[in-house]
C-alpha cells in the first residue's frame, strides 16, 4: 500500500499532506498513518505543531471511503443500538489484551474495532501537546469534516465546503461528527446540519463558528504554517493541559471543570521553563518600567513566542 500522508518537517512544524488519489478519500490505511503522525507529534520534542492539508488541489478529504463502509456493513452482524454500544465496550476491553488486534481483524467485529481506532486517534489529537491545524483546501465532508473538528484550529479556503452528509446515504456520522459539532456550534445548529446533510460554504462556516478563518486559496497554506510556527513555540506540556481543560473540562459540570483547570495551573507552575519565563518577564518589566500590556515590543515577542524558549527544558 502506498503512503497516504506525506510529512515534511519545517522547524518545529510538521506539514502533513493527505494524499489518496484519485478522489481524496479517507480509509483505514490513512487512519493508521494519522495515528502514527499523532504519536510522532506528541512524543517528539522537536515538534510543536502539525498542519494537515489535502494533496488534492481541490479537496482536504472528500469523505470516508464508502466502499470500505459497505464491506464492513456486509461483514458485520446487524445490531440494535443498545447491543452495539455494549459490543464496542467489549471490544475496547479485548483490545487491551496483547495480540488481540490481529485476531479481531479476522472476525465480524473488525468494523467496530476500526471505528474505535478512528475515535482513539481523533481523541489523541485533542490530548496532544502539539497544536493541530487543519488547512482545509476545498472540500472536507464526512470523515474529512470529523478530522478537522478534532484539530485545534480550522482554516478554510474561500471556496471550501465542510459538513456531515452521512444521513444522505442512511447512516449517522460515526467519527465524532455529532459530538464535536454540537460542542462547537451548539446542539440546535449541529442537529440541523446533520439532518440536512448539506455542505456548508466557507463564509457560513466561519459565521457559525465551524471554522476559525476563511482565507484566499493562494495564501491558505502560508497562513496556516505561519500560525503553526508561532504556536509551536509554546510549552508542549502546557498546550496539552490547556487542551484538556477546554475540550474535556468544558464538558464537565462547572465545579469539576474548575478543579481540572486549577490542577493544570498548579502543575504548570512546576515547569522549569515556566519559571524561566516568569523570571525573564519580571526582569524585562523592571528594566523597562512597564508591563507587557502597555509595551508593544514586549507584547509582540510574547505573542509570537520569541520572548522565551520553552523547549529548552
Amino acid at each position: 500500500m502506498s503512503e497516504q500522508i506525506h510529512v515534511e518537517q519545517r522547524g518545529r512544524v510538521l506539514l502533513a499532506r493527505l494524499d489518496h488519489p484519485p478522489h481524496a478519500l479517507m480509509g483505514a490505511g490513512m487512519v493508521a498513518e494519522l495515528d502514527q503522525l499523532v504519536g510522532r507529534a506528541t512524543d517528539d520534542d522537536s515538534v510543536g505543531a502539525v498542519v494537515l492539508t489535502g494533496a488534492h488541489p481541490e479537496r482536504f478529504i472528500a469523505h470516508y471511503d464508502i466502499r470500505e463502509l459497505l464491506a464492513l456493513a456486509r461483514s458485520a452482524p446487524s445490531l440494535p443500538e443498545s447491543l452495539a454500544k455494549a459490543s464496542i465496550g467489549a471490544i475496547g476491553a479485548l483490545e487491551r489484551i496483547p495480540g488481540s488486534g490481529a485476531v479481531l481483524e479476522r472476525t465480524p467485529a473488525a468494523g467496530l474495532s476500526q471505528l474505535r481506532g478512528f475515535h482513539d486517534t481523533m481523541t489523541s489529537i485533542g490530548r496532544s501537546g502539539a497544536v493541530f491545524i487543519a488547512a482545509i483546501n476545498g472540500v472536507a465532508l464526512g470523515g474529512g469534516c470529523e478530522l478537522s473538528l478534532a484539530c485545534d484550529l480550522r482554516l478554510i479556503s474561500d471556496d471550501g465546503l465542510i459538513g456531515q452528509p452521512e444521513i444522505l446515504i442512511g447512516i449517522t456520522p460515526g467519527g465524532g461528527g455529532t459530538q464535536r459539532l454540537a460542542r462547537l456550534i451548539g446542539r440546535g445548529r449541529a442537529l440541523e446540519l446533520v439532518l440536512e446533510g448539506r455542505p456548508v460554504p466557507a463564509g457560513e462556516a466561519e459565521r457559525i463558528g465551524l471554522v476559525h478563518r476563511v482565507l484566499p486559496r493562494a495564501t491558505l497554506l502560508d497562513e496556516a504554517l505561519a500560525t503553526a510556527e508561532r504556536l509551536a513555540r509554546r510549552s508542549k506540556p502546557v498546550v496539552a493541559a490547556c487542551k484538556r481543560a477546554v475540550l474535556e473540562g468544558g464538558n464537565l459540570p462547572l465545579e469539576m471543570g474548575l478543579k481540572m483547570e486549577q490542577a493544570a495551573f498548579v502543575s504548570s507552575l512546576g515547569h522549569k521553563s515556566t519559571q524561566r519565563a516568569m523570571e525573564a518577564y519580571i526582569a524585562e518589566m523592571n528594566a523597562s518600567g512597564d508591563v507587557a500590556a502597555a509595551n508593544p515590543a514586549m507584547r509582540d515577542r510574547l505573542v509570537d513566542g520569541t520572548f522565551i524558549d520553552f523547549n529548552g527544558e
